[in-house]
């Protein structure tokens, strides 16, 4: 179960909240907050997993508050303003629901935290089968196994997904590795291969399908070294 509160100047638009996790069974709703301030005195006496907070507020913008958290909680964005998503998006926001909230795009949100919870909570991540990437202003689950290659782009990365769309995210090639299995290897400055999947190697060409990368200078040696086991 996944405790949470939810902060709104507006008490109708924290009916909707209690309503919709009220028909949840893995929200626990404790308390709601009309005010910014007392809201962050409760959540340092009692700590929640998940936060619904709204944004625009007179006190204190939920921005605000976020950032004067003193625990590392999830956050679920509700606005009726979508000029803020990117900067959710850069909050860490486990998603950002625009109202009139309807029922769906709620239900959307709460799998999202509650897969994320699981994997945050999981006793051996290392044997985990899926990592959490931000991408669309929320988190997004991706399977390893369905990986086809990653390409790195400056400060973001394409992540290639079987039958899926390609993933977009603001990430360094450094962070996504520490977040891949041992059955990813970084080839060129450019792309991550799932070692898995390659099924031919000709002379610094790597060939997946009817793709070919590059094999960097930098990361030659590391790469025949594994692939010569």
């Amino acid at each position: 179960m996944i405790h949470a509160i939810a902060i709104d100047d507006e008490p109708l638009a924290l009916t909707v909240i209690q309503s919709l996790c009220d028909k949840s069974n893995v929200i626990n709703l404790q308390k709601t907050f009309t005010q910014p301030n007392e809201a962050l005195r409760h959540l340092r006496k009692f700590p929640v997993d998940l936060i619904f907070c709204d944004i625009q507020m007179p006190s204190m913008t939920g921005i605000s508050l976020v950032r004067s958290l003193e625990q590392n909680t999830m956050v679920i964005f509700t606005t009726a303003f979508s000029e803020y998503a990117v900067t959710s998006y850069e909050l860490n926001a486990i998603d950002y629901l625009l109202k009139p909230i309807n029922q769906k795009r709620f239900t959307q949100a709460i799998k999202k935290a509650q897969e994320y919870f699981d994997y945050i909570n999981s006793k051996n991540q290392s044997s985990e089968k899926n990592i959490f990437v931000r991408a669309d202003f929320s988190l997004v689950k991706v399977p390893l196994e369905d990986i086809l290659f990653i390409e790195g782009l400056a400060d973001y990365l394409k992540i290639y997904i079987k039958d899926r769309k390609t993933i977009v995210a603001r990430m360094p090639m450094k962070d996504m590795m520490e977040k891949l299995g041992a059955d990813f290897i970084r080839v060129h400055r450019s792309f991550i291969l799932p070692f898995s999947r390659i099924e031919a190697v000709r002379g610094t060409t790597i060939f997946i399908g009817d793709k070919e990368f590059p094999i960097g200078r930098t990361y030659a040696d590391d790469f025949f070294k594994r692939y010569a086991q």
